[in-house]
């Protein structure tokens, strides 16, 4: 069973319609990322997909999911004192060896008495992630983890998402605007736009001419990083492209 499907799905602010007919399936162990111009429905999709908004359609997610979630960002007094362990230990307590081999698992060890507000931006990121694998989720949801980062500490975060599949199986649902390293870990990308204009692996995402019109003709190596051997997977893209254009170019 799919770890959470969605079906003709639709999301309105107001009178505005954010996503329309959006169709998407996540199945266990698999890595998909979606990507999308700034005012896409990215992060309107994830809160949909969690069941944080009203919606019209069907978001189907199998019974008792445990969904570790990593934020976009942090609202955290800086001035606050708030050791690293004490912050794993939100909302529910663990045991210290639990938050010890969660923290060696994300490339921190011995930072349980670091203060959060001393921490950088990639550590920040990483006891984040920390704290969500510490639910022992199936899937994992990312709203672009990766934001404020540098490309080193990008791609190395990725990595580590990645390994972090690999060992514990668990799914990623995420969304980047980092089209140069992002898609070197993931299984299926999916192009946003207000609905799916492109679906499929990144190197046929890469290719399609949705894809193209969003993003422009110098992505084309984007996804150079990308080797998988699931190179002759499908792509559902739709064929209509003449509104992404035109939202590009009215944005």
């Amino acid at each position: 069973m799919s770890l959470i499907t969605a079906k003709d799905l639709s999301v309105s602010h107001g009178r505005r319609l954010v996503l329309e007919h959006v169709n998407f399936t996540i199945e266990p162990g698999e890595i998909v990322t979606i990507v999308g111009p700034n005012g896409s429905g990215k992060s309107t999709l994830l809160r949909a997909l969690l069941g944080m908004l009203p919606v019209s359609g069907t978001v189907t997610r199998q019974p008792g999911l445990v969904v570790g979630y990593v934020p976009q960002k942090l609202a955290l007094d800086r001035s606050l004192p708030m050791p690293v362990a004490s912050f794993l230990n939100l909302p529910k307590p663990h045991s210290a060896q639990e938050r010890a081999e969660v923290l060696q698992r994300v490339g921190l060890p011995g930072v349980e008495h670091r203060q959060i507000a001393e921490l950088s931006g990639g550590q920040l990121q990483r006891v984040l992630l920390a704290r969500a694998l510490l639910t022992k989720p199936d899937i994992l949801v990312l709203d672009e983890p990766t934001q404020g980062l540098d490309q080193m500490g990008e791609a190395a975060f990725y990595q580590l998402i990645e390994t972090v599949r690999t060992e514990m199986g668990v799914a990623i649902l995420m969304v980047s605007h980092d089209l140069h390293v992002v898609m070197s870990a993931s299984d299926r990308v999916i192009c946003l736009n207000g609905h799916v204009c492109c679906e499929g692996t990144p190197h046929v995402v890469r290719d399609a001419p949705e894809y193209r019109a969003l993003f422009g003709h110098g992505t084309q190596g984007a996804l150079a990083l990308y080797q998988h051997q699931h190179d002759h997977d499908h792509t559902d893209c739709d064929h209509d492209h003449t509104a992404e254009k035109d939202a590009v170019n009215a944005g």
